[in-house]
This record gives structure tokens, C-alpha cells and sequence, in this order.
């Protein structure tokens, strides 16, 4: 393995360093102009529910743990405990707002650069970027 032959093409090492640098910094700009915030608890079916209801995906989770309390190897109450924590973790990364904070326009092409810039160096740095100089008849193939 070569590390100057970046995807097994010759050269695009530094290229490919760049575009990565490019893609992290400007993923980190972007994602640092984010906000979420956390949004009211509702369940519902296509969203025509009213109220809160969290403490209905309660309701596996503790019957899960109280059956594991009585027999820890009971394949119901892992189950019902693992569905219980995955429905309270789906609820509440389906009750996230996430908006884009107020920035430029400066900044906001400078991220979306940085970003669509660096893909763009890795994709071409994958790829030949200089000639290979022909080998003599008699010179043995590398390995």
C-alpha cells in the first residue's frame, strides 16, 4: 500500500487531505449555525393528536423492568424493556425542531463552498492525476 497513491491511482494524497479538511470545517460551520430545540411530546397518528402523552411509552418499558425484577431471564420482559427505551428514544427524536439561526449570505455560501468544495477534492483526488512513465520491456512488474 502506497499512501502517495490515494484510492490506488497515482498521486492526490494532498488533494484528498484538502477536500477533507475543506468538508470538515465547513460541515462544522454549518451544523454550528443549527439550533434544535425540543418540541411538545404528542402522540399521534399522521398528527392528529391533542395533548401530551408521554407517559403512555411508559407504560412497556415498566412493565418490561417489573417482569425482569421477578425473572431475570425472561425473553418478554427484555423485550418488552427494549421496546419501551426504543419507543421514548424514537419519541424524542421525533419531537425535535431543528432550525437553520439568521447568518449572512457570506456565510452561508462560505459554508455551503467549504462543503461542496471538499467533496469535490476527494472525488478528483480518487481519481489519476498524473501519468504513469512507461516501463522498459525487460524492468520486473512492481508487487
Amino acid at each position: 500500500m502506497d499512501i502517495h497513491n490515494v484510492g490506488g491511482t497515482p498521486g492526490g494524497t494532498k488533494t484528498f487531505l484538502l477536500g477533507l479538511i475543506m468538508l470538515v470545517v465547513g460541515g462544522y460551520l454549518l451544523f454550528n449555525q443549527v439550533q434544535v430545540n425540543g418540541g411538545y411530546w404528542r402522540f399521534s397518528l399522521f398528527g392528529q393528536g391533542y395533548g401530551t402523552s408521554f407517559g403512555i411509552t411508559l407504560i412497556p418499558l415498566l412493565f418490561g423492568i417489573g417482569i425482569l425484577f421477578g425473572n431475570g431471564k425472561s425473553l418478554v420482559g427484555r423485550g418488552l424493556t427494549a421496546l419501551g427505551f426504543l419507543a421514548i428514544l424514537v419519541g424524542i427524536i421525533a419531537n425535535l425542531d431543528i432550525h437553520f439561526r439568521q447568518t449572512s449570505l457570506w456565510n452561508t455560501l462560505t459554508m455551503l463552498i467549504l462543503i461542496v468544495g471538499g467533496m469535490g477534492l476527494i472525488a478528483r483526488s480518487v481519481m489519476p492525476m498524473q501519468q504513469q512513465k512507461a516501463k522498459p520491456a525487460g524492468d520486473p512488474p512492481d508487487e
